[in-house]
């Protein structure tokens, strides 16, 4: 029998696969990059027209061996590595070292990890994508450049172990930007007021807002206007102008793609951009089903597209007619909008069958496989579903000059949200008509100020690098990685935070490369690199375009730039060698303490972060810590003598019945404040508490 050799990146995924092929296939892996630029020098001839100098992975002499082997015996080879611009650049290294044309049927690309998508793609062939090569080299030798050029300036002029690049220099600017409009935000006061009221005859209470003020919408800038109002109200009384009732219908979400699912576990299940690629990797390549075997469980997971097969659609409609009634299947074919930059080549991210519930395999996945599948499932079992439609009535108030608006919803057709659920909750309002009298209960004043913009949480900085066409789906995840890494950025609440070392780095780009931290600038081009995946761009061309002032902008600064001193912030421990107050340095694996006369003194200590809160158990002094998977928690520092932890945060509130450290769950609209021994209070009564 012909032997026919199949070559994949993951072992994983050749597992999987190799059950769905009859005998005489043979399935291997490259376990990523076998070939690539060197790590020690540029490696790139800026001579020769930017030719790479492309060499083995230092490494990877077993794997490259292994293959060589393997061929010799095939028949013929194919190239199954993964369908975007990564996997095409490995296929064609793999065919150089192997002897193989790329121009022949060599190719094969699968969008799922199941036995029906292997075996069409074995069955249409094709030679490598030159153009999505060509566009992989563009990236690379772009990176390279940017990297291995600004990086040397940077450890000559602030420090040793930074480093730039052409996406992550961007995103750290993005996250300082922010922070300086923090920084220079002021305030402004306004005051809220609206009203209890209910209709004569009926218990239930509902709120108005005051909306107007001679017609127009009203802003209430003081106390002394509050008062005024407050007084009209009281002197005058309240007449129903208007109630109109209407359907408001909520569209059912698209299924995802890579930056949707990111926002989306981080939203609701708390997991970094990281941790949701590595397991939606895990999916994609399959996992170990009890009476399944090795099963691809959901699509390629790196894509921009909301593109559905055709036949995923005919098989989740017919199963959401099934299971939940023809009337909650959508029938219509969404027109969905898509701005310039997405790449349709692959699917949406769906399960490879909608058939397999997540609690039929629940007992064979990991928590993090379960709850990622099981939101791709809903998603996609959404996406088919009806519109949900709300029952909305808007209620029109006034007073003497003032205009008041109460509105109250409720579910007519839950459609996608019986799935789903609903977002936010609906309040209705008591049986209201024009004629209706109303009785005012109570004005309720309220003075507040406006908010700063917010900072950036890992899932609305990638919907901002999305609108923005900053870097790709696949790169999101190792971009925030990579700053974060480098401590130009840190955690704080949950919230990305720049530090001190960001702040300066990134002045320095503004001053020096000032294209390469343009949001404009990258997102060109970016578009630029996809002209090259389209064919419609030499890369080369381009790639010398971008160097010939990219050149003149690091000599530049180069000969103007001083040396930038970087002062570590000190510390109130005290060396015990020296006797002077210890230092705090970012290291490879986080901050930690060192003596400042360092070489001549070498003591280092780790450091702890301390929190406002004390320990509930000894009263040693909370500190902030990282579990093996890199979530926060807060422990007591006499730890091991001490085992108290908890994952919710210590505050500088104490609990009015014991003295004991209060602790916050949750964040926003959602947090909570209690005690561990006397429960939760509300913020307004530990304030007094403190005031006291």
């Amino acid at each position: 029998m012909a032997q026919k050799l199949v070559i994949v990146e993951s072992p994983h995924k050749a597992k999987t696969i190799q059950k769905f092929l009859p005998k005489g296939y043979e399935v291997q892996a490259t376990k990523g990059h076998l070939v690539d630029l060197p790590k020690s020098r540029l490696g790139i001839n800026i001579e020769d027209n930017f030719e790479p100098d492309y060499i083995n992975v230092r490494g990877r002499a077993d794997t490259i061996n292994m293959l060589k082997k393997e061929a010799k015996k095939a028949d013929e080879v194919l190239l199954a590595t993964d369908p975007d611009r990564e996997g095409e650049a490995i296929s064609w290294h793999v065919a150089n070292f192997l002897g193989i044309d790329p121009n022949s049927n060599c190719r094969v690309e699968f969008h799922e990890v199941t036995k029906r998508a292997v075996i069409e793609a074995i069955d249409n062939k094709h030679p490598v994508d030159m153009n999505l090569v060509d566009s992989q080299q563009a990236r690379r030798v772009l990176d390279r450049l940017v990297g291995y050029s600004i990086s040397p300036f940077l450890w000559k002029k602030v420090k040793r172990g930074l480093s730039a690049g052409r996406v992550q220099s961007v995103v750290t600017r993005m996250i300082v930007d922010r922070e300086e409009e923090i920084q220079k935000f002021q305030p402004q006061e306004y005051w809220q007021i609206d009203l209890d009221l209910k209709i004569k005859g009926d218990r239930k209470h509902f709120k108005a807002e005051l909306k107007t003020e001679d017609g127009k919408k009203i802003k209430i800038e003081n106390k002394e206007q509050a008062d005024k109002i407050e007084n009209i109200i009281n002197e005058n009384p309240l007449e129903i102008t208007n109630v109109k009732e209407r359907i408001r219908k909520q569209k059912a979400p698209l299924p995802f793609t890579t930056s949707t699912l990111q926002q989306a576990a981080y939203n609701i299940l708390g997991m970094t951009s990281q941790r949701t690629m590595r397991t939606a990797q895990e999916l994609f390549e399959g996992v170990n089903i009890k009476g399944r075997g090795m099963t691809g469980l959901i699509t390629y997971l790196r894509t921009d597209s909301t593109r559905l097969a055709p036949e995923a659609i005919d098989e989740t409609h017919t199963y959401i007619e099934k299971n939940y009634g023809e009337k909650y299947s959508s029938k219509n074919k969404r027109k969905v909008k898509t701005n310039s930059n997405v790449q349709d080549a692959h699917e949406a991210i769906r399960p490879t069958s909608i058939e397999l519930h997540p609690e039929m395999i629940k007992d064979s996945l990991s928590n993090d496989q379960y709850r990622l599948y099981n939101l791709i499932w809903k998603r996609m079992l959404a996406s088919q579903m009806s519109d949900s439609e709300i029952k909305v009535v808007d209620v029109n108030i006034k007073c003497k000059n003032l205009g008041f608006k109460a509105k109250g919803e409720s579910l007519v057709f839950p459609g996608f949200s019986e799935v789903l659920g609903n977002n936010k909750k609906l309040i209705s309002l008591p049986n209201i008509t024009k004629e209706s009298k109303l009785e005012l209960l109570n004005i309720n004043k309220e003075q507040k100020f406006t908010s700063p913009p917010s900072r950036f949480t890992e899932a609305t900085l990638i919907k901002q690098l999305e609108e923005n066409g900053i870097g790709r789906p696949s790169t999101y995840s190792p971009t925030i990685s990579t700053i974060k890494n480098r401590g130009y950025v840190e955690v704080e609440n949950k919230k990305l935070k720049p530090t001190d070392l960001g702040f300066i780095v990134t002045d320095l780009m503004k001053e020096h490369f000032q294209d390469i931290v343009d949001i404009k600038f990258t997102a060109g081009m970016e578009e630029s690199l996809d002209k090259v995946a389209e064919g419609n761009k030499d890369w080369k061309n381009l790639i010398g375009l971008f160097y010939t002032d990219f050149k003149t902008e690091l000599e530049e600064a180069q000969e103007k730039q001083d040396k930038v001193e970087i002062k570590d912030p000190i510390s109130d421990e005290v060396c015990e060698n020296c006797g002077v107050n210890m230092v705090i340095k970012n290291g490879k694996y986080g901050k930690f303490l060192a003596c400042p006369n360092w070489p001549e003194c070498k003591n280092t200590k780790p450091y702890f972060e301390k929190t406002d809160g004390v320990c509930p158990n000894c009263g040693g002094q909370l500190i902030k810590k990282k579990s093996k998977k890199g979530r926060t928690f807060y422990g007591c520092v006499n730890y091991p003598e001490c085992d108290f932890s908890s994952w919710d945060l210590p505050t500088a509130y104490i609990c009015p019945e014991c003295s004991q450290t209060i602790f916050q769950k949750g964040l926003g609209k959602r947090k909570k404040y209690y005690c561990i021994d006397h429960g939760e209070f509300n913020e307004s009564d530990l304030k007094k508490k403190m005031e006291e």
